[in-house]
């Protein structure tokens, strides 16, 4: 079994997932082998206090890029969107970034 650090990698900061922070939704970018449970089993670890609801992932196609004549594919990833209950507490990391 993979380690929580190992299968929630970072969160995601951008204006859609920020605006999604008052509706108890939590974007991160996860390991590409990780499952449902084990996103659940990690949130719930990393952060003492939080009880998920559901759990969606999207896989992230990498896009493509140019650097000068030659062009290229970012790396793909995998993104999961936590929903946490109402009696949960919620993430200080992302509360203290509205």
């Amino acid at each position: 079994m993979k380690a929580p650090q190992d299968i929630i990698l970072t969160p995601v900061i951008t204006e859609a997932s920020m605006a999604n922070v008052q509706l108890r939704k939590y974007t991160f970018k996860v390991a590409k082998d990780a499952n449902k449970i084990e996103i659940v089993k990690a949130v719930e670890a990393l952060f003492p206090g939080t009880k998920v609801a559901k759990i969606n992932t999207v896989n992230c196609r990498g896009r493509y890029k140019r650097m000068g004549q030659t062009g290229g594919y970012r790396p793909s990833f995998k993104k999961a969107i936590v929903t946490l209950k109402e009696d949960s507490k919620t993430i200080e990391f992302f509360d203290t970034m509205l």
